[in-house]
């Protein structure tokens, strides 16, 4: 009973992932609420470069309207609150491999024979004019290191347009969670697009998104196991060695 009073305030001391984590032994993962994304506190309103305002066209004797695929409604999303199907598909590979090698080498003596014949007088009898300072050193250094990355991400997301940009562009947002069992899969994607770029079939690919920002993780059972232990992340930070 006295060893778990003293660990209750360690495990306190741990933050609040411990006593989230605690608060769910035994239960999987809860699912988020589905919120406005715009009411969440970490939300910002994006302000990017824009050009100067012009006069707006004068619109002509047409049933074409610009921007549009179809003479009855463009079916593609243009205002705030409209979704969009963003496509992650990342396939990334790099290999990178640096060495550096650095060798010096250096000597360097200084005496005083004569001085007027006062060289002794202001040297102890032990001592010899002849050697009065001799240095050497030497420095090696070799440097080598490897990276090697390969990421693959395949996935479709509908996001939400949370901001109209005064140059017509869009801010999206969108979020998704899947629970499989005990462990919760999370994807998220922010980004600004170009109405433009945006297809037919109300699709667009996570390339033309500027500023983007995709996260794919995941919480839960396993999640768990796979991170360091908290007093292994604390001896990490703190240990000089």
């Amino acid at each position: 009973m006295r060893a778990l009073l003293l660990l209750l305030p360690l495990a306190l001391l741990s933050g609040c992932g411990t006593l989230e984590r605690l608060s769910r032994v035994g239960r999987p993962p809860e699912l988020s609420a589905v919120r406005d994304p715009t009411a969440e506190p970490g939300y910002r309103p994006v302000a990017m470069p824009m050009p100067s305002p012009l006069d707006p066209p004068t619109p002509a004797n047409s049933l074409w309207r610009p921007g549009s695929r179809t003479f009855l409604r463009d079916q593609r999303a243009a205002q705030v609150g409209d979704l969009i199907t963003v496509l992650v598909s990342i396939d990334d590979q790099a290999q990178l491999q640096n060495r550096t090698q650095r060798a010096r080498t250096g000597a360097d003596a200084m005496g005083m024979p004569q001085l007027f014949g006062m060289q002794t007088r202001w040297l102890p009898k032990a001592a010899s004019p002849d050697t009065l300072v001799s240095a050497s050193g030497s420095q090696t250094t070799d440097g080598n290191g490897t990276a090697k990355r390969s990421e693959t991400v395949t996935l479709r997301l509908a996001a939400t347009v949370t901001q109209v940009l005064p140059n017509g562009n869009l801010v999206v947002n969108g979020k998704q969670e899947v629970r499989v069992s005990a462990e919760m899969r999370e994807l998220s994607v922010q980004g600004v697009i170009r109405p433009q770029d945006i297809a037919s079939d109300n699709t667009i690919r996570h390339d033309r998104l500027a500023e983007a920002r995709i996260a794919y993780g995941g919480r839960g059972t396993l999640s768990d196991i796979q991170q360091p232990r908290l007093g292994s992340q604390l001896l990490d930070i703190i240990l000089p060695f």
